[in-house]
């Protein structure tokens, strides 16, 4: 387990206890106070091999308590090594069924095999079947139905069914149905190298009939899990948590006892049917996934629903296993998330034809028929309406797939809506704070319509930490590529009067270390300036005092004053005028200077890879070209000695927590800035373990996050989060893997998915919540903007567009309109930054740190590539070009007309669009 240090890890584990959860592995000290841990009774199985995978059942319950390939039997997806204490009572397993049924003019009335074990039922197998029991004992008491179980072998396939039979003589109507979904993502008592060899993730395509659960290794090897359903009664219409008993409501036995925190996420269920969870659970929440259904069976009538698991070799594999188990796959291109002013597509393959497609709301996509390519149909997809969309294919034998889309504003005015709320509603000033955080840009509560200048945990409204310093670091980082004058004078000011001198040391021995948080609790100093929250909130760990929150050593807090640095350094080199209070120099020095301190005056946390830790490569870059030697060695020196410790570990992934999605960015930029090529390959695949492509903008590049609402969200709570920061952050790696082998789509599609999810978040004026709460019983947005500036540091430094002729669909663009022609390719870049270009045929990444590409041709015959450059503005007078060949085929370009200037090229803008040409050498 990852050294714990007070701070979050403590903080969960107080109020997980105190909120009903309970997070095991905390700090040091709490591991040694725990009692000796039980000894339990082995539990009896019989064992089978079906297909390539070995199985287990449980000889009292017939329950799944070992799934493993039969390559490697040491590994299992469940969770076979805790079965035995996973024993009894209240503990879910894969065969496993709950149910929530009523007769007419009835109350609902709840059943569950796990809540109460009693005697099943063995019936003779035969046939398929491996095993077979009448489990309606273990429902529970005066079941009006009965249930059996069977297990197959379908053609070397395990398959799992339940036939539920009214055996009442009334009708019976099912408004709930849900198999628990029970794999090993346990990561309590794990070292990371152990978590990573032995636990999964799960990820669901929550797609109706053509929906399905992957079950990933955090290695991310192979094999893969695939859950299909089995038969036509089986959709996965939602996918639903089962709560520990504690955090539940009142009454509720779709639970499950295992501890769920940070070292476990936790258990689902594969929902079939979930009418009445929305009618009760779930009636405060935003809209489902899917429209919740029942079904009611008349007296002496059953019903088969049921799951099939499947193998698929790897992760890049998983779609072509669909395909070849007569599943319907959609790829959508570039994604899911659709700007209203790109051209997107959705390739469909299905053992049946399409007969209709349908948008929920209506007309908030449009899709229509554009033809067929290599057996795939396409349809052409137009974002009309802002928001979530629901898009449902019906096809010839019943079938019924949906796709979700989320429709957005263009990108580059979804990212000028944000920088104009940031510097307006978020602006705080002239308040008289005590505290010193006038001027600054602090955390805002969307539901309360308000600044947070007041929270218990204090950091979220102390400008530092994450939950603290997001809004302010994605206000700035904006600027990297879309300066605004208004925007730029504030972001100074705020640097110069808040961060310099106060939120980070400006002289002395410690000149450039960064404190924890401005805002801190001191009721005797401050009587007044801690009212809206009751006395008891005030009395966790988390109300820091003047001395916590002045603590120097949290590593985590560098990167986002090193961003406002940086980004005023960029602008002041390329944007003449834009910066006043300092010249491009004194900011780059104080991005190094940040960079020193942090290795000096924070040396643990330094050890772990940094959200947004990127920017220091960039910074490192910077100082070479700027010939700044001196500065460029020392910074090397000192992120050399990480790289060789992270290239010292098979999993260099640690943080703070047991597990995390945070660190791997960086550490895949280190191990490529110093050409350790099998370590930044490692960690690639480990990103694709948790980072998945699914036909739902929500799940598509959603790096896995789960506990960060505690830290930085309004409602806090251990919850799969929909489009936190890891998902942009982690994109970056992926892209630039992408770039290095442009035949792997796979990698642009997650990479892609993750960065355009970063701007679902923004609203339509301009706010942007940490993250979105997937669970059916919220299905909303955080109010709290919180540490969502993390993620939209990704967005920004990775937003491009990507021009891909793959050997299946064809001509593709990511990020903007590709228009190909016989002999020319014309891409018409509209992404939030229209600075980046990458033509994967040619290998060539194509950046500019001023100026906007308006246009570009390509032609795959001589490799020549024009660009048309947005004519000159009052503060970018010339344009900076660099152009990388990143692949070993691709040739060195030449730039006509260009003078080479600090590694890049410098172009001269006028009044009208300026067009050059790149060349082949």
């Amino acid at each position: 387990m990852t050294k714990w240090r007070r701070g979050k890890a403590a903080f969960a584990a107080a109020l997980l206890a105190g909120g009903g959860l309970v997070l095991v592995a905390a700090t040091p000290a709490l591991i040694a106070q725990e009692p000796p841990k039980p000894q339990y009774k082995p539990i009896a199985t019989s064992e089978y091999r079906v297909g390539d995978l070995v199985v287990a059942l449980r000889t009292d319950t017939q329950t799944l308590a070992r799934l493993s390939p039969g390559a490697e039997p040491g590994f299992s997806f469940v969770p076979t090594a805790r079965e035995a204490e996973r024993a009894g009572d209240g503990y879910n397993h894969i065969g496993d069924l709950n149910l929530r049924v009523r007769t007419p003019g009835g109350e609902w009335r709840d059943f569950a095999s796990a809540q109460t074990r009693r005697a099943i039922r063995p019936l003779p197998a035969g046939g398929a079947a491996i095993a077979a029991a009448d489990i309606t004992a273990s429902m529970g008491p005066d079941a009006p139905f009965s249930v059996e179980r069977r297990w197959f072998d379908d053609k070397g396939l395990l398959g799992l069914s339940f036939r539920i039979a009214n055996r009442s003589d009334r009708p019976l109507e099912i408004g709930a149905l849900g198999m628990p979904m029970v794999f090993d993502n346990i990561l309590i008592d794990r070292s990371l190298d152990q978590a990573h060899s032995e636990a999964s993730f799960v990820d669901p395509y929550i797609g109706r009939d053509a929906g399905y659960l992957q079950v990933t290794r955090l290695n991310g090897h192979g094999p893969a899990l695939l859950v299909l359903p089995r038969g036509r009664n089986s959709a996965l219409e939602a996918y639903s948590p089962l709560k520990n008993p504690r955090e539940a409501e009142p009454g509720s036995i779709f639970t499950d006892k295992s501890p769920r925190g940070q070292t476990s996420e936790g258990f689902y269920d594969w929902t079939v049917h979930s009418a009445a969870l929305a009618e009760r659970e779930w009636k405060d929440a935003g809209e489902q996934w899917n429209a919740p259904t029942s079904r009611t069976l008349a007296p002496g009538e059953a019903i088969e629903v049921g799951v099939r698991l499947v193998q698929a070799p790897s992760i890049r594999a998983i779609e072509s296993t669909l395909i070849a188990n007569q599943r319907p796959v959609a790829v959508g291109i570039p994604g899911y998330v659709v700007p209203m002013d790109q051209q997107a597509s959705l390739f469909v393959k299905a053992p049946s034809r399409i007969i209709s497609v349908e948008s929920h709301p209506a007309g908030a996509v449009e899709a229509t028929a554009a033809g067929s390519v290599k057996g795939w149909a396409r349809l052409a997809i137009r974002g009309r309406q802002w928001g979530p969309v629901r898009l449902t294919i019906a096809y010839a034998d019943g079938t019924r797939q949906t796709v979700s889309y989320y429709v957005t504003k263009p990108a580059d005015e979804a990212v000028a809506d944000l920088g104009r709320f940031a510097t307006t509603r978020q602006w705080y000033e002239g308040r008289n704070d005590p505290f010193g955080r006038s001027p600054a840009i602090l955390t805002y509560d969307n539901e309360a319509k308000k600044i947070v200048d007041v929270e218990p945990r204090v950091w979220i409204a102390g400008m530092s930490d994450e939950g603290g310093g997001g809004s302010w670091v994605a206000a700035t980082i904006k600027q990297l590529d879309n300066p605004d004058p208004v925007e730029v004078a504030k972001i100074e000011r705020l640097v110069d009067e808040t961060v310099v001198g106060n939120l980070q040391l400006a002289d002395g021995p410690k000149a450039g270390a960064v404190k924890k948080s401005l805002f801190y609790y001191d009721p005797a100093k401050f009587p007044d300036a801690y009212d809206g929250f009751p006395a008891d909130k005030w009395k966790s760990w988390t109300a820091w005092d003047a001395k916590g929150a002045g603590d120097l050593g949290r590593a985590y807090n560098y990167p986002h004053v090193a961003i406002g640095h940086w980004v005023l350094y960029r602008t002041a080199r390329n944007h003449p005028g834009l910066v006043k209070r300092h010249d491009w120099r004194w900011y780059l020095e104080k991005a190094h200077q940040t960079t020193v301190a942090m290795m000096r005056d924070a040396p643990y946390y330094a050890e772990f890879g940094l959200m947004e830790g990127d920017v220091f490569v960039d910074i490192l870059k910077d100082l070479k070209r700027e010939g700044m030697t001196a500065e460029a060695a020392e910074m090397e020196a000192l992120m050399k000695k990480r790289a060789d410790h992270w290239r010292s570990l098979k999993y260099p992934f640690g943080s703070e927590m047991p597990w995390d999605s945070t660190g791997q960015p960086e550490v895949y930029a280190w191990m490529r800035y110093f050409g350790f090529a099998p370590q930044a390959d490692a960690t690639r695949e480990v990103i694709l373990g948790y980072d998945p492509t699914i036909p739902s903008w929500a799940y598509n590049g959603n790096a896995r996050r789960y506990w960060d609402f505690l830290y930085g969200g309004k409602y806090a709570r251990i919850e799969r989060q929909i489009h936190h920061y890891g998902s942009a952050l982690n994109a970056v790696p992926l892209f630039d893997a992408f770039r290095r082998d442009p035949a792997d789509l796979h990698l642009l599609r997650v990479a892609y998915g993750g960065m355009m999810g970063g701007i679902t978040n923004i609203d339509q004026e301009g706010f942007s919540s940490a993250a979105f709460h997937a669970w059916p019983d919220m299905m909303k947005w955080d109010p709290y903007s919180g540490d969502y500036g993390m993620g939209f540091y990704g967005h920004a430094i990775a937003s491009a567009t990507y021009v891909v002729d793959d050997p299946t669909f064809g001509w593709l663009g990511f990020g903007g309109d590709v228009d190909a022609a016989k002999d020319r390719i014309t891409i018409t870049p509209k992404d939030s930054a229209r600075a980046r270009l990458f033509i994967a045929p040619a290998g060539q990444w194509i950046t500019l740190e001023a100026g906007k590409i308006a246009r570009a041709t390509y032609t795959p015959v001589t490799g020549r590539i024009e660009l048309t450059l947005d004519p000159a503005s009052q503060h970018t007078p010339h344009a900076r070009l660099f152009v990388e060949a990143t692949t070993a085929s691709a040739r060195p370009m030449t730039v006509a007309g260009a003078k080479a200037e600090r590694g890049g090229f410098t172009i001269p803008l006028a009044a009208e669009p300026v067009t050059i040409a790149l060349t082949p050498r």
